[in-house]
């Protein structure tokens, strides 16, 4: 009975090791492409496709779904997204989460150049593509899906200021939930997801929820509009920064924490 007992543990060992080797892609060490290169198509196919999906929602807005539809369409498009990409490139799509996701020791820092211009490029094929699928007349309304809500000087404390705190929720959430030990959550996908559905449906008519160069770089590019361009970088990278600071001296573990350790 020993005996028998011994040999049925042997095999369940050896299964469990044959599906670890399995997942890790048959124990080998991951190659150049695997390390490297997978990683920025992987940022770069999912900008592209998030920048798509965003542009055309707005470009295709139904009057009556208000900022419903285009809140859906983004928060959605990010969930599927990192869902499905997370564990070959991080899914960041977004350069503040890519800077935030070094500061907290989230990537190495060679990766944080060909992550951004990766997701800069993406930003612009997923534009070029909402344009080659809508209507000349819907899309020339909406300015190709370009952040066109701030009008004048007297919008632009709000719109920073709301551009500065939404990306600081988003980005603390993506630290949270994907970055920090004690709370990294199978769940981060749908809570990223959420989140920028939240900020879109509070914040749309005031800044135009960018919360991301790559998707406010993109249309620009497209369409040629470039008035108060500069906030779509400005809010979001200061957003991604505060996010950071808030991390990484309080609501982080104790490896992440840099004080009170």
């Amino acid at each position: 009975m020993t005996d028998e007992k011994l040999q049925l543990r042997d095999m369940e060992s050896n299964s469990d090791a044959g599906a670890k080797k399995r997942r890790d892609g048959g124990g080998r060490p991951p190659g150049t492409y695997e390390r490297l290169i997978q990683p920025c198509v992987a940022e770069l196919v999912g900008t592209a496709f998030f920048v798509f999906v965003g542009c055309v929602s707005v470009i295709e807005n139904v009057e009556a779904a208000g900022r419903l539809q285009p809140a859906l369409a983004h928060g959605l498009a990010v969930a599927v997204l990192v869902a499905c990409l997370a564990e070959v490139s991080g899914a960041h799509f977004n350069p503040p989460f890519t800077l935030a996701v070094y500061l907290c020791g989230g990537i190495p820092m060679k990766m944080v150049v060909p992550y951004i211009v990766c997701q800069l490029i993406g930003g612009v094929l997923g534009a070029a593509m909402s344009k080659v699928m809508t209507s000349a007349e819907h899309y020339a309304t909406a300015e190709g899906a370009a952040f066109a809500v701030v009008q004048s000087d007297t919008q632009l404390m709000a719109a920073i200021f709301g551009e500065v705190a939404m990306t600081c929720l988003v980005t603390t959430v993506v630290l949270m939930s994907a970055v920090n030990s004690k709370s990294k959550s199978p769940m981060a996908p749908f809570l990223i997801g959420c989140t920028v559905i939240v900020n879109i449906l509070a914040g749309a008519d005031v800044s135009g929820t960018c919360l991301n160069p790559a998707r406010a770089l993109g249309p620009a590019v497209l369409r040629g509009y470039w008035t108060y361009h500069w906030v779509y970088w400005v809010g979001p990278l200061s957003g991604g920064l505060v996010a950071v600071v808030i991390v990484r001296l309080l609501l982080g573990d104790q490896k992440l924490r840099v004080i009170l350790k």
